[in-house]
């Protein structure tokens, strides 16, 4: 089906026209002067010829069954087109007209109808309101730029017209060269998420590696990410932009958890699930992608060296370098003694590597062979920036700079910062297949989100000593807000760990659990949801008759229904938690604890089920990590243990989709001693 879309044997243009100033025009121009090798075909039922192409009458007049047909006729008759096109065989259609569902409900109900005939036909749908497709092969997009195409470029998967022909602009300006470019329209049938799996399952050793998205929709996340990471898994990777927030978010929350999930959490969960680079805007986008096809797969590394002709410059990269964690080490003694050799006077050799605006192409070849032969081992990439000073001729530098990107060992990013009186260089250098960056501390930035892009993990198995067989027979059949004594059912089976604990209705009951549990205690109201909120938690109680008093006062909360005895747990406090969106799945939620948790909002999310690394990475990546771990001789918990809970909580999300929100708020302990004090599960 990709093949049919990017490298098709023919294909056919319905409504062509020797007007270029309609669609069918100009996509038929754009066809022929880009000088596709295949066999053109023309549907008009005004001309025999059509800018020297032989013209059908009509669908069922063609000679033979084009690959692919491009429609660019009036909104009223694409539906009885599409299926002549179905009729006669074609396999694959780009609807480029529009006036459906952009328009209103009816649009969109004619839009289900083309679904439904090209489902019904095995038929690949591009559309409506579609701007194209464009290959190394084919240039089938009638409206904007005609970007660089090239065998070496990225893949551009977008679902807005608009945004793929601005990005485009900017990318051909900065010499970045597109593999194919595809635009969904309205997605009647094919989103980008569908294009994704199939670049996934035709991929080669000649596929581009580099993929960037703009998705204004997911209707179905799981594709989405299985696509990715199988692309990860055979050497390619992705980046995208998700725009539009859901409406999940808006919806009033019972939990913490709930609370804490905002309306952009889920996209920025199933981003990190899948392993995208997830960005916000078109120029980060670029920027990302020149990093991933300059780098030559050196995605790891976190040592740099600066070379720019001006210490400004210099520093702020260097800065946003430390920012990314990054570091930009001391050159080697030998390196920094031969530079001094080479350069002028007054240079910087220890890193960043300032050769002053009187540099010469000579210094930064000389620069260049230095760093291979003594750095190679000790320097992942090497960035450079620089400027036209005027002081010597700035395209022989850059031919330096080419010839560099082409042979040293360590990838080479360039900063290019007077696009003015550069401009005849910096052609020149993208012609040559070359990109570069407009601002060193962009480009400083791109690169940390590529080293430290999120990291994909495959779920482990079901940890030790957790009972499914046994919760599925606690949860069968549970709705709403589970009471006290079946969560802790769950959490036992689950193996989640608890102190403990027991829930009482009578007052005469305390005198036994005096010896079942040693004091202090704590005491909780059942009933309410937030019992902080309503002083129905009673701390360190301490014998019978202050036992006594807490529970005449818990029992007297409205909506109480019995109180929870609890052995006193000291330590961190940390929440654990799920919550569930839809189309995405249900949430893990980690992060600070106890009455702090939604003021601090000290909280990660990722999609259900995790592995263990990917609770350790929650772990570290709160700002509290330090207090987790412990600070200032105060013992922390231990990570290992906490992960695990973590994990447990996560398969609980995965399997029992009818939770729809959980909170151990606080998990709390030191050490491996840590217990789920508090917690509520709410079901469907």
């Amino acid at each position: 089906m990709l093949k049919h879309l990017l490298d098709p044997q023919s294909v056919a243009v319905i409504g062509g026209s020797d007007d270029i100033g309609k669609p069918g025009g100009r996509l038929l121009s754009n066809i022929l002067e880009r000088g596709y090798k295949g066999r053109v075909m023309v549907v008009n039922p005004k001309s025999d010829t059509v800018q020297g192409v032989p013209a059908s009458k009509n669908i069922a007049a063609m000679q033979e069954i084009p690959d692919l047909a491009y429609l660019a006729i009036p909104a009223r008759f694409v539906r009885t087109t599409l299926e002549e096109l179905c009729t006669k065989g074609v396999k694959a259609a780009v609807i480029l007209s529009a006036g459906f569902g952009e328009l209103n409900e009816e649009g969109k109900a004619e839009e289900r109808r083309f679904k439904e005939i090209a489902d019904a036909n095995d038929m690949l749908l591009l559309g409506p309101n579609c701007l194209g497709v464009m290959s190394t092969e084919v240039a089938g997009k009638f409206a904007g730029i005609l970007p660089l195409m090239s065998l070496e470029g990225i893949d551009f998967l977008s679902g807005s017209g608009a945004t793929i022909d601005y990005l485009a602009e900017q990318a051909t300006k900065r010499g970045l060269p597109f593999n194919s470019f595809m635009t969904v329209g309205n997605s009647a049938q094919t989103e980008v998420t569908d294009l994704l799996d199939l670049f996934d399952k035709a991929y080669d050793e000649k596929s581009s590696t580099v993929k960037i998205l703009y998705m204004e929709t997911i209707n179905d996340p799981k594709k989405l990410i299985a696509s990715a990471k199988s692309l990860a898994a055979k050497g390619c990777h992705v980046a995208g932009i998700k725009a539009g927030a859901t409406e999940a978010g808006n919806r009033a929350a019972a939990s913490h958890t709930g609370a804490l999930v905002s309306s952009d959490t889920a996209v920025q969960a199933m981003f990190d699930k899948a392993g995208i680079i997830r960005v916000q805007s078109r120029i980060e986008l670029i920027d990302i992608a020149c990093i991933m096809r300059l780098a030559k797969d050196k995605l790891d590394g976190k040592r740099v060296c600066i070379v720019t002709d001006a210490g400004g410059p210099g520093v702020l990269l260097a800065d946003e370098l430390n920012r990314q964690e990054i570091e930009a080490p001391v050159l080697k003694t030998k390196t920094q003694k031969r530079l001094e050799e080479a350069l002028m006077p007054s240079s910087s050799v220890v890193n960043p590597i300032d050769c002053l605006p009187a540099r010469t192409a000579q210094h930064f070849a000389d620069i260049f062979q230095i760093l291979s032969e003594e750095e190679a081992d000790s320097i992942d990439y090497i960035m450079v920036v620089l400027g036209d000073s005027g002081l010597s001729d700035i395209s022989a530098i850059y031919d330096v700079i080419i010839k560099a990107m082409n042979t040293l060992p360590m990838p080479i990013f360039p900063s290019f910062c007077t696009a003015v009186t550069s401009v005849n260089a910096l052609k020149a250098f993208t012609k040559a297949g070359k990109s570069y960056f407009e601002d060193e501390v962009a480009m400083g930035k791109a690169l940390g989100r590529v080293v430290n892009r999120p990291r994909i993990a495959d779920s482990a198995a079901n940890p030790k000593d957790y009972d499914l067989d046994r919760l599925k027979k606690i949860m069968n059949g549970k709705s709403n807000i589970l009471d006290a004594d079946t969560v802790a059912e769950v959490l036992t089976a689950a193996g989640i760990n608890l102190p403990g604990q027991q829930s009482i209705t009578s007052r005469e009951t305390l005198h036994d659990l005096t010896e079942k549990f040693p004091f202090p205690w704590v005491m909780k109201v059942e009933g309410p949801l937030h019992k902080t909120d309503v002083g129905g938690v009673k701390l360190s109680i301490g014998d019978l008759t202050e036992a006594q008093a807490a529970y005449d006062a818990l029992m007297n909360i409205p909506d109480a229904v019995g109180v929870l005895i609890q052995q006193m747990i000291q330590g961190t406090e940390v929440i654990i938690g799920i919550k569930r969106e839809e189309p995405f799945g249900s949430l893990t939620a980690f992060g600070l604890g106890g009455i702090y948790a939604e003021a601090m909002k000290d909280i990660q999310f990722r999609l259900a089920p995790l592995a263990p690394e990917e609770a350790l990475d929650m772990i570290n990546s709160i700002a509290a990590a330090p207090i987790i771990k412990g600070v200032r001789g105060e013992q922390g918990m231990d990570l290992d243990i906490l992960s695990d809970q973590i994990v447990r909580v996560s398969r609980l999300a995965a399997d029992f989709p009818q939770i729809v929100e959980m909170d151990i708020n606080p998990l709390k302990g030191f050490g491996a001693n840590i217990y789920a004090v508090d917690a509520r599960i709410i079901c469907e």
